[in-house]
């Protein structure tokens, strides 16, 4: 089990979110909208995330699609790798929820979680392999700066040993969090344990 980890208003600790508009009532939702949510996640009918976004059930539909391809498919990075990616975007965008929900999935995954203290820490610098680091400086360039993002930066990333699949799923992971951070910045908060 890990360590709860708490740094600079980050966590790896089970957050819940609140939406901060209307969500839609199970009760007054159409048969597609439970359909979409039914296939977005397991928890998605006592989700507000969800359930705010179900708003527009195709929408809906292309984000979940769209998400389990880019963290879920095989081959390419690991799985782990996506995650810590994802976290890196999520803590440099300032989603509490989001890099709680990936450092969890990093820690399940790769069995530790040094690299997430460091990430919560501060981001850069942060990765206890050559790997890690230019996974992570990549994540922060691509996420800060993307017009910064240049041959040089696929080329460190290619010298730690990435392929071309590998950079583009984490390319992906970083592009998805972008956007799934500003959802979830603009549209509700974190719930932290009581």
């Amino acid at each position: 089990m890990s360590t709860v980890l708490r740094s600079h208003g980050f966590t790896n600790e089970s957050l819940g979110w609140r939406a901060w508009l209307d969500t839609i009532d199970l009760a007054q939702a159409s048969a597609e909208q439970l359909a979409v949510l039914d296939e977005s996640h397991p928890t998605a009918r006592v989700s507000d995330y969800y359930l705010f976004l179900v708003h527009q059930p195709e929408i809906l539909r292309q984000r979940s699609i769209a998400f389990n391809a880019i963290m879920y498919a095989p081959g390419g990075m690991s799985r782990a790798e996506r995650e810590l990616g994802s976290t890196v975007v999520s803590r440099v965008n300032g989603c509490v929820y989001c890099a709680s929900v990936h450092a969890q999935r990093f820690e399940q995954m790769a069995k530790r979680q040094d690299v997430i203290a460091q990430v919560f820490a501060d981001p850069v610098g942060a990765g206890t392999t050559a790997r890690e680091r230019a996974i992570v400086d990549f994540s922060i360039a691509l996420t800060a700066q993307p017009d910064q993002v240049s041959a040089a930066s696929v080329e460190a990333l290619r010298a730690v040993g990435l392929d071309d699949l590998e950079i583009l799923d984490l390319i992906h992971s970083v592009a998805i969090f972008a956007w799934a951070n500003r959802l979830m910045l603009n549209l509700g908060e974190p719930v932290f344990p009581a």
